[in-house]
């Protein structure tokens, strides 16, 4: 299993790049226990916003290895240290990617609307002030301002612009995030989800997410708007919450029938 991702003595360095951690290690632990689905899936374009050490997608690209078709890999970072760390990492494990220093993915929501079928995010999810929000160097990579979701919330929308009908999302959220408020605005947009890891630290408690089109919800969305006016704002408050518990908390075998995955 080991050679399926990065190697740590293999990931390159630098004082301004955010290296592996528990964070890293609990995403790239997520894909792996769904890869089985990901080569069913057969991803045609995968991307990772905020590429770091470019241990996460070089893993990626590792365990899809040769069954992934030709499939090609995107990544970025703000952070123009990242991007070259991430390019030697790559190099040291003879995969490639497609690298581009920018913000989320600032130019290219145009040329990869709708196009991109897996994408995976290790956003700067830690609270902090406003102000230290997209700094330079490292601090770009943990800074998440309140409650840890500026950059998150941002993604997200960038995400929905991106996915293709058929992608997938994979990203690490904190407990202070409020995952499940961020599961049910999801919903929201059509997409179903569940955890795929949930792994605690002495200092965090982390929750990989998977989130997908799910077009029965989006029908069931469609309806609510339809008779929204004849339904009292209380009851439907209270179906959204029902089904907000029901689609986070249900178990993954649940899901995974619904999924297909």
């Amino acid at each position: 299993m080991s050679s399926r991702i990065a190697q740590i003595r293999l990931v390159s360095s630098h004082s301004e790049v955010y290296e592996p951690c528990d964070d890293s290690f609990a995403l790239v632990d997520a894909l792996l226990a769904d890869r089985k689905n990901l080569l069913e899936h057969k991803p045609t374009l995968c991307m990772e916003v905020g590429c770091g050490s470019g241990y996460v997608i070089t893993s990626l690209m590792l365990m899809l290895g040769e069954e992934a078709n030709g499939a090609q890999f995107i990544a970025t970072d703000i952070n123009h240290h990242a991007v070259r760390v991430t390019q030697e990492t790559m190099e040291a494990h003879r995969v490639h990617a497609e690298l581009i220093n920018t913000d989320i993915a600032s130019g290219l929501e145009n040329r990869l609307a709708g196009l991109v079928d897996l994408l995976v995010v290790n956003p700067p999810y830690v609270p902090t002030p406003e102000e230290e929000v997209g700094r330079e160097g490292i601090a770009s990579a943990w800074a998440g301002g309140e409650n840890g979701r500026s950059v998150i919330d941002r993604i997200l929308l960038v995400a929905l612009k991106l996915l293709s009908k058929r992608g997938w999302l994979y990203m690490v959220t904190l407990t202070a995030n409020n995952p499940s408020q961020i599961c049910r605005q999801m919903r929201k947009k059509g997409y179903d989800s569940r955890i795929i890891v949930q792994r605690s630290t002495e200092e965090e408690s982390l929750h990989i997410i998977k989130f997908w089109k799910d077009f029965d919800i989006e029908v069931d969305a469609k309806d609510v708007v339809l008779n929204s006016n004849a339904a009292p704002a209380g009851v439907m408050d209270s179906v959204l919450s029902q089904l907000h518990r029901l689609s986070f908390w249900r178990s993954s075998d649940v899901n995974s029938s619904r999924s297909g995955k």
